[in-house]
């Protein structure tokens, strides 16, 4: 694998300008314990269960101990979290007159543990049917909602606490433009026609849009993680750049243009299936004006692992080498050592 500050510049970063922190190599640790603290109260209180049966609602939240934080070291995000969470709730059915009451605990919520095998303790204070009951409601299908909740409080600590922890560069620009675009909405959108009728001049090499010879890229890579946690690596702005330690500028949505590596990469969303697959008009600023490359990563969830099958159509000829290489130095290898995307998956 290359070292960053190796190898192909247009893939690269460069070491920042104040010596801070050169390269991420130093432990570097944020204090998340307060801000979790009143995002988790935020989250159950008030939370409400509802189904045929009757209704349940979290009232208070009554005791949240333990810590979170967000190290890096060696440019890699580390997220720690550990939670004992108790909470009071009430319950009622028909015109809700009588209301029942009740407590939940939440033992183990932590980076150890799948949000799907989180805890859900729930007791009630009365002994009737009724109360038992909604119990059930609030242990089947509250436990559930719950457990949605805190996945939502784990997404949003890896977003806020993400940014500042992987640090720019000296040649980084401190702005970037949004709506970044290399070329005319007209001139993608043409591109898009170009490589649906492109024409095969050999079995591996392709002439596509402003007529160079081009070729195809196809991998696959297995990462230890779900396939939502990869998908958000290719499409929430923080994550993305964490592992290209750089600025980037993304608008996710069909049409939405991106720029990543400080411009080197620009390119535009063509489709977007939520965990499940990927395309983009692709291209690098060294390539003729107005070329682009069609990428697209499907992604698959295993009983092992999650599977990426990736495929880009359209790769001048003279830089086939240069960006197979790349996508596996600066995307694959990087997103695996960055979110730990290469240790086993809990």
């Amino acid at each position: 694998m290359a070292k960053w500050g190796e190898g192909d510049p247009r893939w690269i970063v460069e070491e920042r300008a104040d010596a801070k922190n050169v390269n991420n190599w130093h432990w570097t640790e944020k204090n998340a314990t307060a801000w979790s603290t009143e995002k988790i109260k935020g989250l159950l209180t008030g939370l409400k269960i509802k189904e045929d049966l009757g209704e349940c609602e979290i009232t208070e939240v009554t005791k949240i101990e333990g810590e979170a934080s967000a190290s890096n070291r060696k440019a890699k995000l580390i997220f720690f979290y550990e939670w004992e969470i108790t909470a009071n709730w009430t319950g009622s059915v028909g015109d809700g007159k009588t209301k029942y009451k009740g407590t939940l605990t939440i033992p183990n919520l932590s980076e150890e543990n799948d949000i799907k095998d989180i805890d859900v303790s729930v007791s009630v204070k009365s002994t009737n049917e009724i109360a038992y009951k909604l119990k059930e409601l609030m242990r089947t299908t509250g436990a559930s909602i719950i457990q949605e909740c805190l996945g939502q409080y784990i997404r949003d600590l890896k977003e806020e606490y993400s940014q500042g922890m992987i640090l720019s560069t000296k040649d980084s620009p401190t702005t970037v433009k949004k709506n970044v675009k290399t070329a005319t909405d007209t001139n993608i959108m043409n591109m898009v026609s170009d490589l649906s009728v492109s024409q095969q001049t050999d079995s591996s090499t392709t002439t596509v849009g402003v007529k160079i010879a081009t070729k195809k890229i196809t991998d696959e890579q297995h990462f230890k993680c779900r396939a939502a946690e990869l998908y958000r690596a290719f499409t929430e702005k923080e994550m993305v750049q964490a592992f290209t330690r750089g600025p980037v500028e993304m608008e996710v949505e069909k049409g939405g243009t991106f720029s990543i590596l400080g411009g080197n990469v620009t390119g535009k969303f063509v489709d977007l299936v939520p965990h499940e697959k990927i395309v983009q008009l692709w291209r690098f600023k060294s390539w003729p004006d107005a070329h682009y490359s069609t990428v697209t990563l499907n992604i698959k969830e295993t009983e092992e692992d999650t599977v990426l099958t990736f495929f880009q159509a359209g790769v001048p000829e003279s830089d086939y080498e240069r960006t197979r290489e790349g996508w596996r130095t600066y995307y694959w290898q990087s997103i695996k050592q960055t979110f730990a995307f290469g240790s086993t998956l809990l």
